[in-house]
């Protein structure tokens, strides 16, 4: 799903025009990227919680040349953990058969 079917979907069932609702929908997202940027935890209720947390620093390997160590630092990454709700709907989910 991208932004703009969730723009369509939205204004759809609401009766909003779309501009209106692209526009909440932007405001929204920027204010939740905002939030993460300043290293705040945003929690949505039954949707889940953004946070940034630190990614210690690490030995990698280049596979062009496996001798070599790549030392990798570390760094603030922006972790997701769904709700429950969300968690037990995709756990409910058949797997792809193969």
């Amino acid at each position: 799903m991208t932004k703009r079917d969730l723009v369509v979907r939205i204004s759809a069932e609401t009766g909003l025009i779309q501009e209106q609702v692209h526009d909440v929908v932007q405001k929204t997202l920027g204010y939740i990227s905002e939030a993460v940027t300043r290293g705040d935890k945003v929690e949505l209720r039954n949707f889940g919680v953004f946070e940034v947390k630190v990614r210690k620093a690490r030995v990698g390997r280049n596979p062009n040349q496996p001798d070599h160590d790549v030392p990798i630092p570390q760094r603030m990454v922006v972790k997701f953990k769904p709700g429950k709700e969300m968690k037990d709907a995709v756990l409910r989910l058949a797997p792809p058969a193969l």
